[in-house]
């Protein structure tokens, strides 16, 4: 809905999280995993630079993950039966996902680099 105040959009938005935490058991699982990793970084002590590589990293892959759930619920409802096209939208979308999960892995593993060698 377009023109909404801002405590309404945050609602919607704060319904989309909720929505994909019930649904989708990836998002659980990067939702989980971010949270390791915080904890980890908060023993870590990463420089400011890296924080904020992580926190654009994390937000982008947890942004995606929504993005690709939203993607998902849409295509079931216009397409419910199986379609080769809509496959590929489908698996395209988490490959995105699984692209910025190995970025974040290799962000995490060149920081630890950093940290200690």
């Amino acid at each position: 809905m377009k023109n909404q105040n801002f405590y309404r959009r945050l609602l919607f938005s704060l319904n989309g999280i909720r929505s994909a935490w019930k649904s989708e058991i990836s998002f659980r699982t990067q939702t989980v995993i971010t949270a390791l990793v915080i904890i980890a970084l908060i023993f870590l002590r990463p420089s400011v630079q890296w924080t904020a590589i992580f926190t654009l990293i994390i937000g982008a892959t947890l942004a995606s993950e929504l993005l690709n759930t939203a993607l998902e619920y849409m295509i079931d409802v216009l397409h419910p039966g199986l379609h080769p096209q809509i496959g590929k939208a489908k698996d395209c979308a988490a490959a995105a996902v699984l692209v910025l999960s190995l970025s974040s892995i290799l962000i995490f593993l060149l920081f630890l680099y950093d940290k200690f060698c």
